[in-house]
């Protein structure tokens, strides 16, 4: 009961700074605002984490396929050396004008396409699991800016601080992106398990 909690105000002071108007919005706001934030808050604590371990995992895939993209130079090596062997054996042979009728090397390097699709995948998956935990940092930081509204100044200033800050917080729609990240994170999984799919059929 606001009218017992806050004693009653000076005749034609009502909408004074410190009124009982305000403190009491200030009090029905914060407690309308610490559930509500309470529920991104951890929503968005379980999606930072889990965004993290995943892009982990990922980044040790696409860490060892990325390989199958780049020529191996231990293979290259090789093929040289096997080159100049040829070309010296037919000097030996025939003399040094030999040495041109000897077949040169392909050592031209085309990935396979399963390499460049599982490749393409995983790094698509990471790119929106990275992307999931940036906009969730970024989340975090203005619910935190949001919050702070209810400890500054006089009873009616952060009112109206909260009241401006909330009309922005919906023009940005960031209710409606925090239930959208867990979307990207689930889109991320699949693109993995594509990938995934993709790279053992090929085994």
């Amino acid at each position: 009961n606001y009218e017992i909690k806050y004693p009653e105000d000076e005749p034609y002071k009502e909408m004074a700074e410190d009124s009982r108007f305000w403190k009491t919005c200030v009090d029905e706001a914060t407690k309308v605002d610490a559930g509500k934030v309470a529920d991104w808050t951890d929503a968005l604590d379980v999606l930072l984490v889990f965004a993290g371990l995943f892009s982990g995992v990922v980044s040790t895939f696409v860490c060892q396929t990325f390989q199958n993209l780049q020529v191996d130079p231990t293979e290259l090596v090789y093929i040289v050396m096997d080159e100049l062997l040829n070309i010296q054996r037919a000097i030996d042979e025939h003399g040094p004008g030999s040495s041109k009728h000897v077949p040169r090397s392909d050592t031209s390097f085309h990935a396979s396409r399963t390499s460049v699709w599982v490749n393409t995948l995983w790094f698509v998956s990471l790119t929106l699991s990275l992307t999931t935990a940036l906009i969730a940092v970024v989340t975090k930081q203005w619910i935190h800016q949001y919050m702070d509204s209810a400890q500054l100044g006089t009873p009616r200033a952060r009112a109206r601080l909260r009241q401006f800050r909330f009309i922005q917080l919906e023009a940005w729609h960031v209710p409606a992106i925090i239930g959208l990240l867990p979307v990207l994170m689930h889109v991320a999984l699949g693109v993995f398990f594509s990938g995934l799919i993709i790279h053992i059929r090929s085994l």
